[in-house]
C-alpha cells in the first residue's frame, strides 16, 4: 500500500526524482535500496528503481554492444518515469546518464549525451555521486576493473557540470554514507518546498521599490526597504 503523496510542486503525477551515480562499486545500489527504505520509514512516498545495465548484464550473461546501449538508457528513463508518476520520491540507481558516460569511455560513442544531459538537468531533482572511498570488488560481468573508476568519476562530474543538474558527492561507508545521502536528499525537499510556499504568496506583478531596487521587497512586506524619510511621499 502506498503512503499518501508529499505535497511537491510540479505537474500531477511528477514525482522527485533522486539518481545515485558513481563509478562501479562505489556502493550505488547498496545505497539506493537502503535511501529509498529510510525515506519511506520517514513516511514518505518512496521508491527505488534499480539499473536497467545491471539486469541486462545478468541475464545475458555478457555487457551490452555499442547498438544496445541506447535501449538501455532508453529504458532507465522509461522505469524512472514510470515511477515518478505513482510516487512522490523515486531513489534511481543510475539514469541515462550513466550508460552515456559508459558508452564514451568504452565505445567512444558520445551520441546518447544530447538526450540524457537533457533529461537529467531537466527531470532529475537532485543527484547523488559517490565517492571512490570504498574498496573496490569484482561483480560479474558488469565492472571492468579499479582502474576505471577514476575516469568515470572525472568524466561524470564532467558532464553532470555540463548539464547544469544538481550534485552532491556521498562518501562514507555503512550508515555514515546513508546519513550523508539522506541529508542530501532533506535538505533538497526543503529547498523545494520552501519555493512552493514562495511562489504560492507571490503575486503574478512584481514591482521594484526605488530605495532597495529588490525585486523581492514587496514578497517581504518591506522588510529590505529603509523607511521614507518624514514628510516624503510614499514609495
Amino acid at each position: 500500500m502506498n503512503l499518501p503523496r508529499d505535497p511537491f510542486p510540479g505537474a500531477a503525477g511528477s514525482g522527485f526524482v533522486v539518481a545515485v551515480l558513481g563509478a562501479e562499486s562505489t556502493g550505488k545500489t547498496t545505497l539506493v535500496a537502503a535511501l529509498a527504505a529510510a525515506l519511506r520509514a520517514e513516511g514518505r512516498d518512496a521508491i527505488d528503481i534499480d539499473e536497467t545495465l545491471r539486469g541486462f548484464c545478468a541475464r545475458e550473461g555478457r555487457t551490452p554492444r555499442r547498438d544496445e546501449q541506447a535501449v538501455i538508457a532508453d529504458e532507465q528513463t522509461r522505469r524512472i518515469e514510470t515511477a515518478a508518476a505513482r510516487h512522490a520520491i523515486v531513489v534511481a540507481d543510475t539514469t541515462a546518464l550513466q550508460t552515456a558516460v559508459y558508452s564514451e569511455l568504452v565505445f567512444g560513442d558520445r551520441s546518447l549525451y544530447a538526450a540524457a544531459e537533457t533529461w537529467q538537468g531537466e527531470r532529475v531533482g537532485l543527484t547523488l555521486l559517490t565517492a571512490l572511498d570504498l574498496p573496490w570488488q569484482a561483480d560479474g560481468h558488469q565492472r571492468d576493473g579499479e582502474h576505471v573508476r577514476a575516469p568515470v568519476d572525472a568524466l561524470l562530474r564532467a558532464v553532470l557540470a555540463r548539464a547544469g543538474a544538481t550534485f552532491s558527492i556521498v562518501s562514507g561507508s555503512g550508515p555514515v554514507r546513508l546519513d550523508n545521502a539522506l541529508a542530501a536528499v532533506r535538505h533538497a525537499l526543503g529547498a523545494l518546498t520552501d519555493a512552493s510556499r514562495r511562489d504560492a504568496s507571490t503575486p503574478r506583478w512584481q514591482a521594484v521599490c526605488e530605495r532597495c531596487g529588490n525585486r523581492d521587497c514587496e514578497r517581504q512586506l518591506l522588510a529590505s526597504c529603509k523607511p521614507p524619510d518624514p514628510g516624503s511621499s510614499p514609495g
